[in-house]
């Protein structure tokens, strides 16, 4: 499968933005979606991560009640709405593809078959 993530830019702290990561080449709803970001000079950390039902969701303690993952399977498209934008959530962000059809969730990277190319979310203090 194929990932192309979009939607990152520059905002001000307190603000808003939508990721979109559209997937392409097989089967959409076969796979368990992630996010994932780095920053300069760390490793990258999870984010958040959606089965391939939609039905549950999981996030990293420093961005629960802060951003939501949802996805189309319809529309092959994962989508991260991240609100109360801080600072420190300044990074590249990735998303991520696992083959797996079950209701488990991974945060670790080495777990996921397939990364998009990342896109550059900044916030500005």
């Amino acid at each position: 499968v194929q990932l192309q993530a979009s939607g990152g830019g520059l905002v001000q702290a307190g603000g808003s933005l939508r990721l979109s990561c559209a997937a392409s080449g097989r089967t959409f709803s076969n796979y368990l979606m992630g996010w994932f970001r780095q920053a300069p000079g760390k490793e990258r950390e999870f984010v958040a991560a959606i089965p391939w039902s939609g039905r549950s969701t999981y996030y990293s303690d420093s961005v629960k009640g802060r951003f939501t993952i949802f996805r189309d399977n319809a529309k092959n498209t994962v989508y991260l709405q991240m609100n109360s934008l801080k600072p420190e959530d300044t990074a590249v962000y990735f998303c991520a593809a696992k083959d797996y059809i079950g209701y488990n969730y991974y945060r670790s990277p080495s777990d996921y078959d397939y990364w998009g190319q990342g896109t550059q979310v900044t916030v500005s203090s």
